[in-house]
């Protein structure tokens, strides 16, 4: 008996513990870490949402960038840090995808706590303009006629845009050879000069192409047309059932953080997604707001663990 009052009475300090780091948390900086390098999407939206819970928690939300090997570096940092609130990492699509593309893995992506999704956005399918096909159904029934002679770009080896590519593959039944780059830029003027012909890519990024007339626009991988191209259809829409795939950024506390710290970050997060400035500048930039629940956020981690988990065994991708 007093075994189990003993216990009942630490179980009752510790939680008391836990809620009273709550309430003072954060009492001093937090680390956000970017796993990919400045000036990239991730480093932006990173540093927009950190300017807006310094200025909310009364505490500085330091972005730090840990880029290399597609984002586990710093993410595997995040992953080993104490679960006190004060080391956060950005979420990106990249994040799920190398939980099966990497197979050397020191951390389990399922395990992280998830804060929130910030927001989702769909990737363009572009196309140079010369390419004989302009629509989905012609694009589909070239490359069945052509096997192996459509080259298809990437931002390098199991990215979320060389996934997407390979998800076509298999949902169209078509064969294309991946064409890897270092960057977007690099991608892009492969695709205007004809040494590739088609490439998955952030819509922000193929806005300006599309609208000078440098690259065609094929379709968009959100599930209906998206509102900043409202005459392209998407990859469904033109008759790959089913097919959706979104570009999306969150961010993800170390296993076994507080569930009240994990709260308090969500509510000021979706506090910030509701300023209007901030809310503007990411739909201008392509996306739709999300700031969902940290048990939404979690759930649709877990669930893109599993869509690109299969998609990356059955094209037998390895990235490590």
């Amino acid at each position: 008996m007093n075994r189990s009052i003993t216990r009942a009475a630490a179980l009752l300090l510790l939680a008391f513990a836990v809620q009273a780091h709550a309430q003072g948390y954060p009492s001093r900086p937090v680390k956000v870490v970017v796993p990919f390098g400045t000036g990239a999407a991730s480093d932006t939206i990173a540093r927009l949402i950190s300017d807006r819970l310094t200025q909310s928690m009364g505490q500085p939300f330091l972005v730090e960038n840990r880029a290399g090997a597609g984002g586990t570096i710093g993410t595997e940092l995040v992953f080993k840090s104490p679960p006190d609130g004060y080391t956060l990492a950005l979420s990106t699509a990249a994040t799920p995808i190398t939980a099966s593309a990497f197979r050397g893995l020191k951390y389990d992506t399922a395990a992280f706590a998830s804060v929130t999704v910030l927001t989702h956005s769909p990737l363009g399918f572009a196309a140079n303009p010369a390419f004989q096909p302009k629509t989905v159904p012609d694009f589909i029934a070239y490359a069945k006629a052509n096997p192996g002679k459509v080259n298809f770009g990437s931002l390098g080896v199991a990215t979320s845009h060389h996934v997407t590519g390979e998800k076509l593959k298999i949902d169209a039944g078509i064969d294309m050879v991946h064409v890897p780059y270092k960057g977007s830029g690099a991608a892009h003027a492969d695709l205007m000069g004809g040494q590739i012909q088609v490439m998955f890519d952030n819509l922000f990024s193929l806005l300006p192409h599309f609208k000078s007339g440098k690259l065609h626009a094929l379709a968009v991988t959100s599930a209906k047309r998206h509102r900043l191209l409202p005459e392209v259809p998407s990859l469904a829409e033109a008759g790959v059932k089913d097919f959706e795939t979104v570009a999306w950024f969150g961010f993800l506390a170390p296993p076994g953080t507080p569930r009240d710290i994990v709260g308090k970050l969500n509510a000021e997060m979706v506090k910030a997604l509701a300023i209007p400035e901030v809310r503007q500048r990411l739909l201008d930039g392509g996306s739709d707001v999300i700031g969902n629940s940290p048990e939404e956020a979690d759930r649709f981690l877990k669930s893109e663990i599993a869509r690109w988990g299969a998609v990356i065994k059955t094209a037998n991708i390895r990235a490590d």
